[in-house]
């Protein structure tokens, strides 16, 4: 078997063999030993692992390593099994194009130890640690989408307010809201700006909003019946009863018809 340690060549073959046995479409760069910097820290701070890898890298330096990248984007890291006599190990690197945010909440797709046989490496690959970063890679994706998504808009309302026995609407901006009022019997009231719909016959009116609303949540537009604003009496004040003398009755105003 070789040693890893004299024979750094072997690691960036091993990973050019294993991006040919890996489903899809792979290709591999070696980053080879720069005389002992630490300067492959670009590489290492994408490494998503909270496990095996990341302990191996806080315990050694990672002088040399190879990346391999799908098609879609798609990377991991292999490095040597430091403190073994064989065998690598393989991370997921995490998106360079997501936000911080959008991580959050999502398990790391902790990478593995494998043997240095490419073949039974990428077996383990393909059975083990994909299926679980492709996993966290879509939840992360999905946040970030979410996170760069704009609120979705206040659906449209068309909002009609009893007065007395007739309907108002405020004239609307859009021309294709105002036609469906008119077409369903609404008048526009260009005194006051708005479509009025009178209340002549209450059954004949209710068809009519009904109708209405009908075609208008064809447009996504929503209806509200309202009534109007309580308007308090200006200016009295009931007077207190004589002591020893019961308050007269109060009388009760008949219900609006609606």
């Amino acid at each position: 078997m070789h040693d890893p340690h004299t024979d750094t060549g072997y690691l960036g073959s091993f990973a050019t063999i294993l991006a040919g046995e890996l489903p899809g479409t792979w290709t591999s760069e070696y980053h080879p030993d720069r005389g002992g910097n630490t300067d492959h820290d670009d590489l290492t701070a994408d490494v998503w692992d909270m496990n095996e890898v990341v302990d191996a890298m806080a315990d050694y330096i990672v002088d040399h390593c190879a990346v391999l990248t799908r098609n879609d984007g798609t990377r991991l890291f292999v490095m040597d099994r430091k403190g073994h006599d064989e065998g690598f190990l393989i991370a997921a690197m995490a998106p360079q194009d997501a936000p911080l945010e959008a991580f959050r909440g999502v398990r790391e797709p902790d990478g593995i130890a494998v043997a240095d046989d490419p073949f039974t490496a990428a077996e383990d690959i393909t059975h083990d640690l994909l299926p679980r970063y492709d996993k966290a890679l879509a939840q992360v994706r999905h946040n970030a989408a979410r996170l760069t998504s704009p609120p979705a808009a206040e659906p449209e309302r068309v909002v009609m307010t009893w007065s007395g026995d007739d309907l108002v609407v405020e004239a609307p901006a859009r021309p294709d809201i105002a036609q469906i009022l008119t077409d369903h019997g609404f008048a526009f009231d260009a005194d006051r700006d708005v479509f009025v719909l009178s209340g002549d016959d209450s059954a004949h009116q209710g068809a009519r909003v009904r109708a209405a609303g009908h075609r208008l949540s064809e447009l996504c537009v929503g209806v509200i019946l309202r009534n109007p604003p309580a308007q308090p009496a200006l200016g009295t004040t009931a007077a207190a009863p004589p002591a020893g003398m019961p308050a007269a009755p109060q009388s009760t105003p008949s219900a609006r018809r609606r």
